[in-house]
């Protein structure tokens, strides 16, 4: 498995290394450079030992002291010594045997000085003294000029290796900086887009594509962490479920009474009255009848609420599903609340219906919650296709446009939610209700349920106060009987 912290180090190490290998260079080019400037002290040298020997010359010319002729040949010496001491350095700037010509050119010169001093008067040989010395300057002049311009190509060869190196250590780091940000930015980034979901309430898996061994334990144990909050969220989502099946429960046990209260009645009149017309007999016997078949379909019901099956969608008659959940939560409704029915018995849903059953029975208590005492719940639906502009408001779910669809509406005349919560009633575990009354599951289970058959929730204020939940459920066609 790979490592990001050991690619780190190796890329840092490599770039220490490059940085100690052109400081190398550099420093070695700076000493190449330094021997061109004590090469360039030793030409300036000759030439200003060779300007004083001409200096003397001409003071020799002029006044004709003796002293002056010393000083002349005292520096011509001095030019054949430095020629000697330099010789390599000299031809290796101005080319092969440039000492050795310039040490004969000085020799005829000191010569052609010396018998000119013995025979001032000879004009010729004076001429040749400043023919010769003229030369020997000349070529003094050019090997500082040449030594010049070699120290000034050393100098910007330098300054343009410096500037390429540093260009290059730029370059360098700057894809270095690339590289990590890739191996490091992406997998974080994605790391924050799946925390993101996951405080939207969708435990979507950490798959990084990474395969350093940091994000692939980080990515673990993030998933780990996912696991066990769905493990946990299971549980209560299991708990809200025991929570509606006991409101149901206390709904059916007043529902089922009124069949057991029927079969007893008519079971204890047969009893009593043995010689009772046949006709009346019969009619006994098939009320007893239907009153067991009604309650085995109201024990039927809570079996199916109750049970954990897997989700089997049918058609369901959505004006019967209401009906009987409403007869079921009559316990629950305040005696000041009015529901107001609006549903067409012809609008069947394409769903499962002890979820569906779930699904009102969160939404109805919630509104009976939120009105207390008194107020008015109605609920309405009508048949409808998804597509642009149908009215329905912004939403959350998988409706697919061009798709036929039952609209089912609960509006309230309670306070209504506030504005700013209202993007955050689906979250799993958000409540507005006090402390111990509520777990914040309710709604998330709803918009889940919902989700799991294709559809799609809203929740809105009315202008008129309270909130409005909107339910699209796919339509169905009602089976043959």
């Amino acid at each position: 498995m790979h490592s990001l912290q050991a690619k780190i180090v190796l890329v840092y190490l490599a770039l220490a290394a490059l940085i100690v290998g052109l400081s190398a260079v550099a420093l070695i080019e700076l000493d190449r450079i330094a021997d061109k400037a004590r090469e360039g002290s030793k030409v300036a040298e000759l030439a200003d030992a060779t300007l004083e020997m001409r200096r003397f010359e001409k003071n020799h010319f002029l006044y004709r002291q003796a002293s002056d002729l010393e000083d002349h040949a005292r520096f011509a010496e001095r030019a054949r010594d430095l020629l000697k001491r330099d010789a390599e350095a000299l031809d290796a700037l101005a080319g092969r045997n440039t000492a050795s010509n310039l040490i004969n050119d000085l020799g005829r010169y000191t010569a052609a000085m010396a018998t000119h001093a013995r025979t001032p008067l000879n004009e010729d040989l004076a001429n040749t003294v400043r023919a010769l010395g003229n030369r020997i300057v000349t070529v003094g002049e050019r090997l500082a000029a040449l030594e010049r311009q070699s120290l000034n190509a050393a100098l910007a060869a330098h300054q343009r290796n410096l500037l390429v190196s540093l260009a290059v250590v730029a370059a360098l780091l700057t894809l270095t900086g690339a590289l990590l940000a890739r191996q490091v930015t992406r997998p974080l980034q994605a790391m924050e887009l799946r925390m993101e979901a996951v405080a939207n309430g969708q435990l979507t898996r950490l798959a990084l594509d990474s395969p350093e061994r940091e994000f692939v334990s980080l990515a673990e144990a993030f998933n780990h962490v996912l696991d066990e909050l769905e493990r946990r969220q299971h549980t209560l989502v299991r708990a809200e479920k025991l929570a509606s099946l006991g409101t149901l429960l206390s709904g059916v046990a007043h529902e089922l009474n009124n069949p057991l209260s029927n079969i007893s009645s008519s079971a204890q009149i047969l009893k009593e009255d043995p010689d009772a017309a046949p006709s009346f007999r019969s009619q006994l016997i098939e009320d007893i009848d239907s009153e067991t078949l009604r309650a085995r379909r109201i024990v039927r019901t809570l079996l199916d609420f109750a049970g954990d099956r897997e989700f089997k969608p049918a058609p369901v008659a959505l004006a019967e599903l209401v009906e009987e959940t409403l007869r079921f939560l009559k316990a629950k409704r305040p005696p000041g609340v009015e529901v107001r029915v609006n549903l067409a018995p012809n609008l069947i849903v394409s769903g499962d219906r002890p979820r569906l059953q779930q699904v009102l029975i969160n939404l109805i208590v919630n509104a009976y919650d939120a009105m207390g005492s008194y107020g008015e719940l109605v609920i309405a639906a009508r048949a409808s296709i998804v597509g642009k502009g149908d009215g329905f408001p912004a939403h959350t779910g998988q409706c697919r446009p061009g798709s036929a669809v039952i609209d089912l509406t609960l509006a309230d005349s309670g306070p209504g939610i506030p504005i700013d919560l209202l993007p955050k009633v689906f979250d799993p575990f958000f409540t507005t209700k006090a402390i111990g009354h509520g777990s914040g599951l309710g709604l998330f289970i709803t918009h889940e349920i919902i989700e799991e058959h294709g559809g799609c929730i809203s929740v809105a204020n009315r202008p008129e106060g309270g909130a409005e939940f909107r339910l699209r459920l796919p339509a169905a066609e009602r089976e043959s009987p």
